[in-house]
């Protein structure tokens, strides 16, 4: 079987900038990511995570540390830029991990953020 460094993407929002409501929605969001693509932590090279401006009640990937294996996956937390009109309180993903190339790429748009991608947003049909 031949395994390639794949990329997933994935969003979802957050109701206030708290770090109870932002912890809710990465746990959420990773549990997703992990399910849909049958993915380990283990096979993930990197994580970017993005955030609209208001979020700053905590890192996005703090939260994802404290999940089993997610402590050694190497992960960065941004701002995005600020765009007029675009989605409010928005956490976004961009995960690169080691896949088998016949593998489906499962990607993860949440709550509000499933309006931003709904042609990637398809659940693994079980």
């Amino acid at each position: 079987m031949e395994w390639r460094m794949r990329a997933i993407r994935g969003a979802t929002t957050v109701p206030e900038n708290t770090v109870e409501a932002m912890r809710e929605a990465v746990i959420e969001l990773l549990d997703e990511l992990e399910k849909r693509n049958q993915l380990h932590p283990t096979d993930i090279i990197s994580v970017t995570f993005s955030v609209t401006k208001v979020l700053n009640a905590t890192f996005p990937a703090a939260i994802a540390r404290s999940r089993p294996y997610w402590d050694s996956v190497p992960m960065l937390d941004v701002q995005e830029m600020q765009v007029d009109g675009s989605l409010k309180r928005c956490i976004r993903f961009l995960v690169h991990a080691y896949l088998p190339t016949s593998t489906p790429i499962y990607h993860a748009y949440l709550r509000q953020a499933a309006e931003l991608r709904p042609d990637w947003n398809v659940p693994q049909l079980l």
